[in-house]
């Protein structure tokens, strides 16, 4: 009773006065410090259950497991339910799994589940649950595939996991596959949010607002999800309309739905609503301003040239910027040309992150541009000195419920051929209306045709061909890459778009890009 009233003190008292102590008064402790997160509390009793000669269950250590915090207990606890045949109890095989997945030891975790002798469907959610977590959708998806063969019928947690596989992946078709089954349930709450997430952030508005629309139970991660997701995808206005409809029905914002706000504040230019915002989250929801809100700020104003007030922001944050903040600023230096700024912030970025290629090339070519040869070689002997290769670009499309990847440079995809046929012959009929290769987004040491060569073929141009190839004129072509959007290939989209009168989604790591009628949802900012 004082466990569940959340009464420790007063549970310890209770149990210290006990003459006589089972392995339930023990497992009831052992639950209530590791549910309170006083991990330490939980490891030291069960130490002195053991040491009085009481043995533990599976609830004890069902209980315990959630409170390791290494590896190295961990390990020992788990050498200890091997010893007393354990292992085989699904409760106590389900939180090895975790607590394996929590530690990012996912073959571990997998090594647990194939020991299994019968199947369980908590054990089969666990196995799920704990790949899509660390954003290893491709084997999640592929023991939801598993588990489906063996009979086990999915239950709402699972779908849960097996949507943020599909979401880290962003399989929009694979995600409405799965929405059938979430139709065959009780509306749930966590997972209509898990689903309103995936459409979101597979870029499918129109599905993602009809689910938002529909939901009888809304939360704050509801609403931070649909106000994220419609910024993110450039419906920066749509975003700060449903925040002013969350207000009037009197849900209490949370970090993540300001950090949604002033997204669409710096993508809709609304310069002075995001420094309303952003100087007033305090005083108005009781949210003190983080990392990522600063980063929003420093965006929206670099995105209006209002630079010396971004680098003054950055230098009165509380904590230490990182470098996402720092590209940030880089990004706007490049927009509006401003060198000083950018050389100073590219060599905060490297400082911090000294593995960082784009950097590194975009310095490169703020210093070729300026004629300073001498900086530009010092770059390079620098990338050749640290071993660093620009990460090549590859591009991912769904076609026929099969995945295809291209990598600039990779001849494999069976097509290619013809792909390159094809997109030879689109580039120039694009360059009779005006499309010209910006080759400031290649190094400066190449070429004239070398830069348009290493343009030509980047990987999105050859996934947008092979979509323009293979699907219905009517059909969306998604396309998901690894890179941050070139700005040669963000024009070719556009005019590419126009031309063929398609819509185009490209999902870049950092932003959603709809491009239709030879116009972007980002508006030529990202």
């Amino acid at each position: 009773m004082y466990v569940k009233f959340g009464l420790l003190h007063d549970a310890q008292d209770v149990f210290d006065k006990m003459p006589d102590r089972n392995v339930v008064s023990w497992t009831t402790m052992i639950s209530a410090y590791s549910a309170a997160k006083l991990n330490d509390k939980a490891l030291e009793f069960l130490v002195l259950m053991l040491r009085e000669g009481v043995r533990p269950n599976m609830f004890t250590y069902s209980s315990v497991l959630r409170a390791c915090d290494g590896l190295f207990n961990l390990r020992q606890l788990h050498c200890c339910i091997i010893k007393i045949g354990l292992d085989s109890d699904v409760f106590v095989r389900s939180a090895l799994i975790d607590v394996y997945s929590r530690w990012g030891e996912l073959e571990n975790a997998l090594r647990v589940f194939d020991e299994m002798a019968t199947g369980d469907l908590v054990v089969w959610s666990s196995i799920i649950a704990g790949f899509a977590q660390n954003s290893d959708g491709d084997e999640a998806l592929r023991l939801f595939k598993r588990m489906k063969r063996a009979g086990f019928l999915a239950q709402q947690t699972t779908l849960t996991s097996v949507l943020r596989a599909c979401t880290g992946l962003a399989l929009l078709e694979l995600g409405r596959q799965v929405h059938v089954h979430v139709l065959k349930y009780d509306q749930d709450l966590i997972l209509n949010n898990a689903l309103l997430d995936m459409y979101c952030k597979c870029g499918s508005l129109e599905d993602a607002n009809a689910v938002f629309v529909r939901m009888v139970e809304k939360d704050v991660i509801s609403w931070s999800t649909m106000i994220a997701g419609l910024a993110q995808n450039g419906y920066s206005k749509e975003a700060l309309k449903l925040f002013e409809s969350m207000k009037v029905l009197g849900i209490k914002p949370n970090y993540v739905t300001i950090v949604g706000v002033l997204f669409a504040c710096s993508h809709a230019g609304l310069v002075e609503e995001g420094l309303y915002y952003f100087h007033s989250m305090k005083e108005l929801f009781e949210i003190d301003p983080g990392r990522e809100h600063y980063g929003c700020m420093i965006d929206l104003l670099g995105r209006a040239g209002r630079l010396s007030e971004a680098l003054d922001l950055i230098n009165e944050m509380e904590c230490e910027p990182d470098a996402v903040t720092w590209r940030a600023l880089l990004n706007a230096c490049r927009v509006h040309r401003n060198v000083d700024v950018a050389i100073h912030a590219a060599k905060q970025i490297l400082r911090l992150d000294p593995q960082d290629a784009g950097t590194y090339v975009l310095l490169s070519n703020i210093y070729a541009n300026t004629q300073r040869w001498n900086d530009v070689a010092e770059v390079r002997r620098a990338m050749t000195y640290r071993g660093i290769k620009k990460e090549p670009g590859c591009s991912w499309i769904e076609v026929s419920k099969q995945i295809h990847a291209f990598i600039l440079g990779d001849r494999s995809h069976p097509q290619i051929s013809e792909i390159n046929i094809q997109l030879n012959q689109l580039i120039y009929k694009l360059m009779g209306v005006g499309y010209v290769p910006d080759t400031n987004f290649v190094l400066q040491d190449l070429e004239g045709e070398q830069m348009q060569d290493s343009l030509r073929y980047h990987s999105e141009k050859l996934a947008i061909v092979f979509g323009l190839m293979s699907l219905p004129r009517g059909q969306t072509i998604r396309i998901r890459k690894n890179l941050r959007i070139c700005g040669d290939c963000h024009l070719f989209t556009k005019l590419l778009a126009k031309m063929e009168q398609r819509i185009i989604v490209i999902r870049d790591p950092v932003r959603y890009h709809h491009f239709q009628d030879g116009l972007c949802s980002c508006g030529d900012f990202w």
